[in-house]
């Protein structure tokens, strides 16, 4: 069994699909690892780290491969380049962008898209989403504290005191609920709401106020969000509209899986808050809980700042990658039986995750049965 772990090509991604200790545990279970070199270098893991627990550094070329180990959609080069049957194994980015999809079936690769992790218990382990956002939402409260031009906690001097922050956060996933910690710790006094009424017992528990209209719970049962009703937009809008004015730092956190991102923040909104306020928009990348948020930039409006920044878990590569690679390896151990690789199609998370096979689309999202 070969596993290849190539580097990244996508734009400003630095994390990497696989770090030492997953490696080592690889070559434990009897399998030769192969590592691109430079794979590692954005998430400050060098090459001789792979190579210290048995790894072998090659330039490229993974066409024997039985496994390939990825962080984002592989390119077209390296899809063209796998031998049929491969496993492929990452964020495929499932949503959206039919021909790419179409390209990963092409390959003849058996493919599975983290993303879609059935949310049970015993998934919790293989979460890429849920150990992404977690970094994300620390670094979103971060970058919002180095762009806010006052302190965030409550200081108490001879020459007078210093208030705290306010800031709210929009949406409690794992996200949210980090950011909600986070926040706390700085000093902030800190708000949060969501359309799920259950997150209400969470956001107090971290000592932050729950902010919630009067309307349908918006629950699914798989734990996510769903779209409101026009008339609970409506309430959830106009209550929102009513807090924001108060704040000073705003992070949006809200996704709904497979469509654009739900605008929470309007242009309206945004001109209501005092000059000197920070957005930071998680969602910007599906379009943004904010519709001035733009990917990458830090827009300025009515001295209002709107930061976009893409992919904030890869900021944090250094700790991004050792859990994106634990999540990946622990999935893996569900195929790995005595050394040999072999497929369940019963087992949930497989069955859940996989995206294509023997050259076709199969999972139901693509009208697969």
């Amino acid at each position: 069994m070969k596993i290849a772990i190539p580097t990244e090509t996508q734009a400003g991604e630095s994390r990497v699909a696989a770090s030492p200790d997953t490696v080592k545990a690889f070559i434990k279970k009897g399998a030769e690892v192969v590592v691109q070199a430079g794979a590692g270098k954005g998430a400050s893991i060098p090459d001789d780290a792979f190579a210290a627990v048995g790894a072998k550094i090659v330039p490229s070329g993974f066409g024997d491969a039985d496994v390939v180990l990825t962080v984002r959609r592989p390119s077209g080069e390296l899809l063209s380049s796998l031998k049929r049957g491969a496993i492929l194994i990452g964020g495929l980015e499932p949503y959206g962008d039919k021909a790419g999809l179409d390209s990963i079936a092409a390959s003849g690769a058996t493919a599975f898209a983290m993303e879609l992790m059935p949310r049970i218990t015993r998934a919790q382990s293989m979460d890429i989403l849920s150990s992404q956002a977690n970094l994300a939402g620390y670094k979103a409260v971060i970058d919002a504290a180095f762009h806010f031009t006052r302190a965030f906690p409550m200081m108490m001097t001879a020459a007078g005191t210093v208030p705290a922050a306010r800031v709210f956060i929009m949406g409690v996933g794992v996200a949210g609920l980090q950011a909600i910690a986070t926040a706390r710790r700085l000093g902030a006094i800190v708000s949060a709401t969501d359309v799920r009424k259950a997150t209400e017992e969470q956001v107090k528990s971290l000592g932050a106020k729950f902010v919630y209209a009067d309307i349908a719970d918006a629950a699914t049962s798989g734990g996510y969000a769903k779209e409101l009703s026009a008339e609970d937009k409506s309430k959830q809008a106009a209550l929102v509209a009513a807090h924001v004015k108060t704040q000073d730092v705003i992070i949006t956190t809200a996704l709904i899986p497979g469509r654009p991102a739900p605008v929470l923040i309007t242009q309206e909104m945004v001109e209501s808050m005092k000059p000197g306020s920070i957005i930071v928009d998680l969602a910007v990348e599906r379009g943004g809980n904010c519709p001035l948020s733009k990917p990458d930039q830090i827009v300025e409006h009515h001295g209002v700042k709107i930061v976009g920044t893409v992919n904030l878990a890869g900021k944090l590569a250094g700790n991004a990658s050792p859990l994106f690679a634990k999540n990946l390896a622990n999935f893996l151990d569900l195929m790995i039986k005595d050394g040999a690789l072999k497929i369940d199609d019963a087992d949930e998370c497989i069955k859940g995750t996989m995206i294509a096979r023997d050259g076709a689309l199969v999972h139901p999202m693509f009208g697969a049965k």
